[in-house]
């Protein structure tokens, strides 16, 4: 890792374009913007001021690609009213993604949006975020989906994109079957799913393949794996990720996300952290190179 007293920029980390959006692979989630503690989870509402002051430096270490959702919410915050508040009006370079499918009441609860109500699931996103259009929106299946069609759902997201509410689409917990699906409606430029070390073979296999087709294929909980929602607090403690971070002075956080951007050239991170200082980690981990006998150790 280079001196902790140089600041790493996430361009270190490379591009790749989300159709005709050109972001660094190294990115950032909002999911833990608005909340203390695991997401979802009854807790105290997060620090508004230190979440603004998040937000505006992954700006300045260079991230173009934001991560965010209307569900992303505790009872005092949103996600996507701290992204509008601290970065609008926001810069010519900056790729908001967001995602609809699930929803939560006001009470917090979960419900899943039928392909009618997906309009008012976008328009909400509209609204919250500031935008007259949405960059990229990911249709997100439930894992009790993983078998079922989603042509409903997402021909009526491909309707919102040819009405210009939508630039771009992806799909998110879905299968290679569901992708094959998607395709088929309209161009799908990203999948957001589960991943990380540890991941089973097939999961490798999907995301192999959306290389070969050109599709970015997103993370989410790379850092936290089986901790998901508690972050990686919550996941299991590895000695290879830990010892392959001593050899490089570096945090075992750093070393997943290295070892996810290693994964291939359409292979994008969105570390979420409600902490500056994690933060700058998790974008220096965009600049950590490792070795062969680093990812094969990892690989055991």
């Amino acid at each position: 890792m280079p001196s902790s007293s140089e600041t790493i920029d996430a361009s270190a980390s490379g591009t790749w374009k989300l159709g005709d959006l050109t972001v660094n692979r190294l990115g950032f989630g909002s999911m833990r913007l608005p909340q203390d503690g695991a997401a979802f989870a009854a807790g105290a509402s997060s620090d508004r001021g230190r979440a603004l002051r998040v937000l505006r430096r992954a700006v300045e270490l260079g991230v173009n690609h934001i991560d965010t959702a209307a569900f992303y919410f505790s009872p005092l915050r949103s996600a996507n009213e701290l992204i509008n508040s601290a970065l609008a009006p926001y810069a010519d370079d900056l790729v908001i993604t967001t995602k609809v499918g699930p929803g939560r009441d006001p009470s917090g609860a979960w419900v899943w949006a039928t392909p009618e109500q997906l309009r008012g699931q976008v328009e909400e996103n509209l609204r919250q975020l500031g935008r007259d259009h949405l960059d990229v929106v990911n249709l997100r299946l439930a894992a009790s989906q993983a078998s079922a069609s989603a042509a409903d759902h997402f021909g009526a997201l491909a309707e919102l994109r040819e009405a210009g509410l939508i630039r771009h689409l992806g799909i998110s917990n879905a299968s290679p079957q569901q992708l094959a699906e998607a395709r088929a409606i309209a161009p799908v430029v990203c999948v957001q799913n589960a991943y990380g070390i540890g991941s089973p073979a097939g999961d490798h296999a999907f995301l192999r393949s959306c290389g070969e087709q050109g599709i970015a294929f997103v993370p989410f909980f790379a850092i936290a794996g089986e901790g998901r929602e508690e972050g990686a607090a919550g996941a299991a403690r590895s000695g290879a990720v830990s010892a392959v971070a001593r050899d490089h002075g570096a945090t075992p956080a750093q070393v997943r996300l290295a070892w996810t951007l290693h994964q291939g050239p359409h292979v994008l991170a969105i570390p979420g952290t409600g902490n500056p200082d994690h933060l700058t980690e998790n974008v220096a981990a965009g600049a950590l190179r490792l070795t062969a006998d680093d990812l094969a150790l990892l690989a055991r």
